[in-house]
């Protein structure tokens, strides 16, 4: 008995297993693969138009703390010219 359900089964298998392929390769899922690829390729031309965007902003982003790094030091060299002057001014 278990021999012929070990069969049916097989046999069940190879069924199904031949209908799956025709229905794989039929023109109906020949669309469904196009369109999905196509919606594929959309989604990777968005990801790739935001992480150009992001890629810009965040250039923007680095220029404008190194712009401000230049200035705040620009200032601290100021800051600490005066007080050598001042401290070389009262010593004399």
């Amino acid at each position: 008995m278990n021999y012929y359900k070990g069969l049916a089964l097989f046999a069940g298998g190879v069924l199904f297993g031949s209908a799956g392929i025709k229905l794989l390769s039929s023109k109906d899922a020949k669309k469904v693969y196009i369109h999905a690829t196509a919606a594929g390729l959309r989604m990777k031309d968005c990801v790739m138009e935001t992480a150009t965007h992001v890629q810009e902003n965040a250039a923007d982003i680095l220029a404008s703390a190194k712009d401000i790094n230049q200035a705040r030091m620009a200032q601290e060299e100021e800051i600490m010219e005066d007080t050598s002057e001042t401290t070389t001014s009262s010593e004399a």
